[in-house]
C-alpha cells in the first residue's frame, strides 16, 4: 500500500470514528406482530445509546383498540455497561417480555410489513408513504396511502432550554383506502409526551397491515419521531394502530 493510500484510510478511518463519536442514535425497528383477533401489536426498538454508549432494548405492546400500552408495558431494558452487546440488552427484554407474547401469541402472527422507509433510505417522501395490505402477487385489493405532517405544540418547561425552535407534534391521516380518495383523520397531537424527549419533526416510515379470516383488517402506521439528543438527533418509533 502507498503512503497516500495508507494516509487516506487512516484520515478515513479516523473521520468515521468521529462521526460515530458525535452523533445521536436512531433505533432499530423489529416487528413482532399482532394476537390473533388484531387487538393486540407488539414491536421492539433497539440499539446504542448515545451519549452514554449503553445499550438498551424495548418493546412495546399496543391494544390496538384503545391505541394505548397493555399494562406494565413497555417494557424498558437498558444496560448500564459501554462493553455489553446489543445482544444482552435484547435478550433480557425478550426474556422479561416472553409472558405477555405468549399469551397473545403475537410471534405467531406477524402481519405484513407492508411499507417501510427508514432514515438512511434517500429519494423517499418523509411525509407520505404508499402502500398494499396484502403481500400477494397478482396483487388483491386496491392502495392505502397516509399522510403525516408536523404540528407545533406548546413548550414543555423540561425542553425549554435545550429546544429553542419548539417542539412539535403530528397529525396523521388516511388519504387513500383501497384505492379510493380519502380524507380521515388516523391521529392527532394534542400535547408532546415526556417520553419523546422535545421531539422536533416525524417522518412516516412505514406500514404493518394485519389480516385473517373473520377479524377486522387492522393497519399500525410507523412513525419516527425525531428528538434532541446528547450529540445530535435521537430517532424513536411509534405505532399506530388504526382500522381503515
Amino acid at each position: 500500500m502507498t503512503i497516500f493510500r495508507k494516509t487516506a484510510v487512516a484520515l478515513l478511518a479516523s473521520l468515521c470514528a468521529a462521526a460515530s463519536a458525535w452523533a445521536g442514535d436512531f433505533s432499530t425497528f423489529q416487528s413482532l406482530g399482532f394476537s390473533p383477533d388484531g387487538k393486540v401489536y407488539a414491536f421492539e426498538e433497539f440499539g446504542v445509546q448515545d451519549g452514554s454508549g449503553f445499550p438498551y432494548s424495548n418493546v412495546y405492546f399496543i391494544d390496538t383498540e384503545k391505541d394505548v400500552y397493555l399494562p406494565g408495558t413497555p417494557i424498558r431494558v437498558r444496560i448500564d455497561d459501554e462493553a455489553a452487546g446489543i445482544a444482552k440488552a435484547r435478550a433480557e427484554s425478550r426474556d422479561n417480555a416472553k409472558a405477555l407474547s405468549d399469551k397473545y401469541n403475537v410471534l405467531s402472527n406477524p402481519g405484513v410489513l407492508a411499507a417501510f422507509n427508514p432514515m438512511g433510505e434517500g429519494g423517499v417522501d418523509r411525509k407520505r408513504i404508499e402502500y398494499l395490505q396484502h403481500a400477494v402477487e397478482p396483487t388483491v385489493g386496491g392502495a392505502f396511502a397516509l399522510a403525516l405532517e408536523d404540528i407545533p405544540l406548546d413548550m414543555t418547561d423540561r425542553c425549554r432550554d435545550i429546544a429553542p425552535d419548539g417542539i412539535k407534534g403530528f397529525r396523521l391521516k388516511l388519504v387513500k383506502n383501497d384505492g379510493a380518495a380519502a380524507d380521515t383523520l388516523v391521529h392527532e397531537d394534542k400535547r408532546v409526551p415526556e417520553s419523546r424527549n422535545c421531539a422536533f419533526s416525524y417522518q412516516i416510515s412505514g406500514a404493518v397491515a394485519f389480516n385473517a379470516f373473520n377479524v377486522e383488517p387492522v393497519h399500525v402506521a410507523l412513525v419516527l419521531v425525531r428528538s434532541i439528543g446528547f450529540e445530535g438527533a435521537d430517532g424513536r418509533w411509534i405505532a399506530v394502530p388504526f382500522r381503515p
